[in-house]
């Protein structure tokens, strides 16, 4: 059994243990079938929707509630620990339609939050390009205007629920200004003509992903999300909330990673002794347990932040993520060392780990552009 007593620490509030101890019998009740990705994440959707798990992920229609950080975290860590398609399947719902939830109108919440909620809609976050990752103000994507409608033209890529989901919020280019202040976001069906999915993209941990291409893609101007030209501001406004829950996630992971190389080191013998016994073995745990301890205190500051009215919490998420994400990396190695060829057995839980960690230190910033953002941060406060 993982460690769970994070949960007494002041982070946390009463209703937060009920829905962690809730949840942990619900994730230990889910049999996930992984050949087929792409149905695996359909029914995941579905369950995590009837348990009432994804009203979490967004709001209410008309709700002034927002989203509570701490919930989302929670979540994303009890299902990473326990399935990394589970996370993903309550994860992407969330960021999908963070934007509907924290911009949209009243009627585009009606269109597409209840059933996101139930479970009936799969939602995805089409911000990435070919020619710009990380580097968002260079998107080259366009949105024209055409009297009551805008003309969608270019592509997204590494696009998460990319060929399953039924509603993409994509951010394009409006000519607004150059740079960041020239984006906008919009909600478009996937059936809407013009959309097409260009190439579905495998990995070394599969999941839903694809290119989209948008060719003369024509949706009304009422699809448009908050101001033009204030695509970018949505777009950070959604991670600064997601971004801290992807390093729950490898939290998640971390924690599995080192229950499994407890009850490892704890049965498998050397010389007729536990593996345990070994100081450098002990040295190993040691250190897995700190660096799970450690991140969970960055990523529970983050979200404690978020939930107690921080406007911002950029530095906050961009350390959770960095240090919660390299960190995981890490002690997953450990296992997989710890766990000698087993580790590299495919099939494995922590080989599958091992895999699926890898990809966190990318999406939704990389490592490397966290740094970034947390050394400006710094030289902000100094007056630089």
């Amino acid at each position: 059994m993982a460690d769970r007593s994070f949960l007494s620490w002041p982070f946390f509030e009463d209703h937060h243990r009920a829905l962690a101890d809730e949840l942990e019998s619900f994730a230990r009740g889910l049999r996930i079938d992984h050949s087929d990705t792409d149905q695996a994440c359909r029914r995941l959707v579905r369950e995590l929707g009837k348990g009432g798990w994804l009203n979490h992920a967004t709001v209410a229609p008309g709700s002034q509630a927002g989203l509570d950080v701490r919930t989302l975290c929670l979540i994303r860590e009890t299902l990473a620990r326990h399935d990394g398609l589970a996370d993903f399947a309550f994860a992407m719902q969330g960021l999908g339609t963070g934007a509907i939830s924290l911009f949209g109108t009243e009627a585009q919440q009606n269109a597409w939050l209840p059933r996101v909620r139930a479970g009936e809609a799969i939602s995805a976050f089409a911000l990435t390009e070919p020619a710009s990752g990380s580097d968002v103000a260079n998107s080259t994507m366009t949105a024209t205007r055409d009297g009551e409608s805008y003309v969608l033209n270019g592509a997204k890529t590494w696009i998460s629920n990319g060929g399953i989901a039924d509603v993409y919020t994509v951010f394009a280019r409006t000519g607004d200004a150059p740079g960041a202040k020239g984006l906008s976001a919009f909600v478009v069906p996937t059936e809407t003509p013009g959309l097409r999915i260009a190439e579905r993209l495998q990995t070394i941990a599969p999941h839903p992903l694809a290119t989209l291409s948008f060719e003369d893609c024509r949706i009304p101007a009422a699809a448009r999300l908050g101001a033009s030209g204030a695509g970018f501001k949505i777009a950070m406004s959604v991670l600064d909330v997601f971004r801290s829950t992807v390093a729950a996630a490898a939290l998640g992971f971390a924690r599995c990673a080192l229950e499994e190389s407890l009850a490892r080191v704890t049965t498998r013998k050397v010389q007729g002794a536990p593996l345990f016994d070994l100081q450098m073995v002990q040295g190993h745990i040691a250190e897995m347990a700190l660096d799970i301890d450690a991140s969970a205190l960055l990523v529970y500051r983050a979200a404690w932040a978020k939930d107690s009215g921080a406007p911002r919490i950029t530095r906050e998420a961009a350390m959770a993520k960095l240090f919660s994400t390299d960190q995981a990396q890490k002690v997953i190695d450990r296992a997989v060392q710890l766990h000698g060829g087993d580790g590299v057995r495919s099939g494995e839980k922590v080989e599958r780990l091992y895999r699926e960690i890898r990809a966190l230190r990318i999406y939704e910033g990389a490592s490397d552009v966290q740094k970034v953002i947390i050394a400006r941060q710094a030289l902000g406060e100094l007056g630089g």
